[in-house]
């Protein structure tokens, strides 16, 4: 299971995407990474997309690193994202005024949810663990 988040303008300066996601097994994080993308998205669903996008692009070495482990590979894996908007975008196809302009690469997420090999489920913001790794959080969540 993979958590998936986004920010959308929490950089004043440039205003480009920071994303973060961990990687999960048996309830214990195994890869997680924060990192500044080069974009700036025009919409919190945008900015969204686009990390799920990349996100998507991990499995394929990280299910070697499980077989290695003696785990037995997953055809689908879970990606649980705060975007209801984001999740939509993956599953229709149809270019429009708001998405159009976003860039093919990004479009990746669509086949792998096509084949698939990735499953998105929407969680509430309070659940998404990920989310730690594009803001600060409050002291109370800890």
């Amino acid at each position: 299971m993979a958590y998936a988040d986004s920010d959308w303008y929490e950089d004043i300066l440039d205003r480009k995407i920071t994303m973060g996601y961990i990687f999960m097994v048996a309830g214990a994080p195994i890869s997680w990474c924060s990192t500044k993308q080069k974009v700036v998205a025009l919409s919190t669903c945008e900015a969204e997309y686009i990390g799920a996008c990349l996100v998507a692009c991990q499995p394929s070495w990280l299910s070697s690193v499980l077989m290695d482990l003696g785990m037995k590979e997953r055809n689908e894996v879970e990606r649980m994202l705060d975007s209801k908007s984001a999740i939509d975008l993956t599953r229709n196809h149809v270019s429009h005024g708001r998405s159009k302009h976003i860039e093919t690469r990004y479009h990746y997420i669509r086949q792998q949810v096509a084949e698939g090999r990735i499953k998105l489920t929407h969680c509430r913001t309070n659940e998404q663990l990920a989310d730690i790794m594009t803001k600060a959080s409050k002291k109370e969540r800890f």
